[in-house]
């Protein structure tokens, strides 16, 4: 119950891991000393899980700010839904932002949505110094910031930054506001005390050299040749946070046992969502879609798993970029949440993918909400920056992206991905399962939710594609593997076919066809390459073995990085061009993604 503070500008990072020293963290002078070397816990900008006591990882502007709003919005959900008296949940959550994060368009997207929402516990101080590494910010920057968060539908305040009695007394008057969130704009000097550095852009992202260190001692009536020295007085006044917050923990957790007493029910919900527990007999919660000839997008096979996911985990919060009927987010199990109720469990961003996509990792990183949203693939670019910073920082955020290739057909090719499949694969630390039906859109989702240490991206069609007869085939368990033998035939494999997504059924017909001219050939599915790469060495061998030379992949998307499983880049059968504007069937033979070119080029290679 904590409250929650984020350096936006991140930048400024010495500042947070100063404070954190000097109020009893587990961060020493030789960790100061050590500010942007290797293997230090002090990184040029703040890093969580690296640092203790940083709440999230910051420095790519506007981020932090977002992530401030979805820790704000779990803050209120989870007090609409657990409080009684205004427990256990009652924080604030503060930040200190600069020019350059209100420059950004995430901050924007986010400011917006929080306005909109009503969120009265965020409380952000902007640091209004004027400057940036180019200059004066006039150069760029000459807008009312006060009349833009007006509009947003921000409280806001007027303060000399370097008024502690100012900044105390505006903080006082945004607490007292619970229907606004509040910006303090606080006018300030960069470099504040430098004789010859302050107001200009050098003290920005330099160090202010070590004569210059002496003058700005001086200026402070400081020793200027004492290095890493903290007076007893000044420690001691700061170690009396330590004092503070223990004591404060200690009352938390004697109403904790009367809440307990009191409302069992609740205290049992809050305590699982808190630490993450989920139900562990999957079986009674994922959903088995029988073999019945028919065919079904996996965005509507994620929909009805979804509805099962949400009966039982209510930890699950999920929401769209204004793409619900389209990305099937809403289920049965979802309500809005609203300005005046923040009970719900679903959240309409608006069209704000990159805020979306750090509000989410915001709401992760607050704990007791497993956030998932969803947009097009192709508009995972908007909110690529987010994505990556959850795979930095370990975050387990779900997105769910629909209409994941040329198979959404007539909207053409701004809107068709080609390249976006292996631009997230190319991201260190993100799980990218890509199912082949609806059978293996639930295991999907089951790996999404046991996934701990980073975010995960589904990717789903918006055509109709079969339900495997799994009677026959491999069980779509083996999703969970990253990729496992679907068919195998009569005889020794001369060929292995790789697919994902949709096009596993292309697969599955060359199989066939290829069996009648004899030819046999095993098709592994493989919805997640990264989940693959983490199997045993003896299983990767098992699906496919080294004896088994012969290998084609098929996929309707740019070929990079299939090269790593079929061993030659010509052995791809991939789309390295944008898509058309056509019924989805035309653009798929047109481009050459048909089982007809897999039975070609494994006839070819086999001979």
């Amino acid at each position: 119950n904590r409250d929650r503070f984020v350096l936006s500008a991140g930048h400024g990072s010495m500042l947070l891991y100063g404070l954190l020293h000097l109020t009893g963290y587990d961060v020493s002078l030789d960790d100061l000393k050590n500010f942007r070397q290797w293997d230090s816990i002090t990184p040029g900008h703040p890093e969580v899980g690296l640092t203790p006591g940083v709440e999230t990882t910051t420095g790519p502007l506007g981020q932090g700010f977002a992530n401030g709003v979805g820790m704000a919005l779990a803050e209120a959900h989870l007090g609409a839904k657990y409080n009684q008296d205004k427990f256990p949940v009652h924080h604030y959550t503060y930040a200190i932002v600069s020019d350059g994060d209100l420059m950004e368009g995430i901050s924007q997207e986010a400011a917006s949505l929080a306005g909109h929402l009503k969120l009265g516990k965020i409380i952000f101080y902007y640091d209004d110094n004027g400057i940036t590494i180019d200059g004066s910010t006039d150069l760029a920057f000459s807008e009312d910031v006060q009349k833009r968060f007006d509009a947003y539908g921000w409280h806001t305040i007027k303060i000399d930054g370097h008024d502690r009695n100012a900044i105390r007394k505006a903080t006082e008057e945004a607490q007292s506001v619970s229907d606004k969130p509040s910006l303090i704009l606080c006018k300030t000097h960069i470099g504040f005390g430098s004789p010859n550095k302050q107001d200009t852009a050098g003290s920005h992202g330099s160090p202010l050299g070590e004569d210059e260190v002496i003058l700005t001692k001086q200026a402070y009536k400081m020793d200027p040749y004492k290095a890493f020295e903290i007076d007893d007085e000044v420690l001691d006044f700061y170690r009396k946070c330590e004092d503070n917050g223990m004591r404060a923990e200690a009352d938390w957790n004697r109403n904790l046992e009367t809440y307990k007493t009191n409302n069992p029910e609740l205290f049992a919900e809050f305590t699982k969502r808190i630490n993450r527990i989920t139900p562990d007999d999957w079986k009674s919660i994922l959903p088995e879609f029988d073999f019945d000839g028919k065919s079904m997008a996996t965005r509507k096979a994620s929909g009805i798993v979804l509805e099962k996911l949400l009966e039982k985990i209510p930890a699950l919060v999920g929401g769209s970029a204004d793409l619900t009927p389209s990305n099937n987010t809403r289920t049965g199990e979802s309500n809005a949440i609203t300005p005046t109720d923040y009970s719900g469990n679903y959240i309409h961003y608006g069209i704000r993918e990159h805020a979306m996509g750090a509000m989410m990792n915001g709401m992760a990183l607050h704990g007791g909400v497993i956030p998932y949203a969803g947009t097009f693939l192709v508009f995972s670019d908007y909110c690529r920056p987010a994505i990556r910073l959850a795979a930095l920082s370990h975050i387990p955020s779900i997105f769910v992206f629909t209409h994941d290739s040329i198979g959404l057909g007539e909207d053409g090719p701004t809107h068709q991905p080609v390249e976006h499949l292996a631009s997230l694969r190319a991201i260190p630390n993100v799980t990218v399962i890509r199912p082949a039906d609806a059978n293996e859109t639930a295991y999907a989702w089951q790996a999404a939710i046991t996934n701990h240490k980073g975010p995960t991206a589904i990717a789903l069609t918006r055509q109709n594609v079969p339900t495997m007869n799994r009677t026959l085939l491999g069980s779509a368990e083996g999703t969970l593997k990253g990729a496992y033998i679907l068919a195998e035939p009569d005889q020794a494999p001369k060929a292995i076919i790789m697919a994902t997504g949709s096009e596993v059924s292309l697969a599955m017909d060359a199989h066939y066809k290829l069996a009648k001219k004899g030819v046999p050939v095993r098709v592994v599915s493989m919805p997640s390459m990264e989940l693959f790469r983490q199997q045993s060495e003896s299983y990767r061998e098992k699906v496919l073995p080294s004896t088994v030379k012969t290998r084609v992949a098929i996929e309707a998307g740019v070929s990079m990085g299939w090269a790593e499983w079929t061993g030659n880049p010509d052995n791809v059968i991939g789309i390295n061009r944008f898509g058309a504007s056509a019924p989805y069937e035309t653009i798929y033979r047109k481009l050459g993604i048909t089982s007809d070119a897999v039975i070609q080029k494994v006839t070819d290679l086999v001979g």
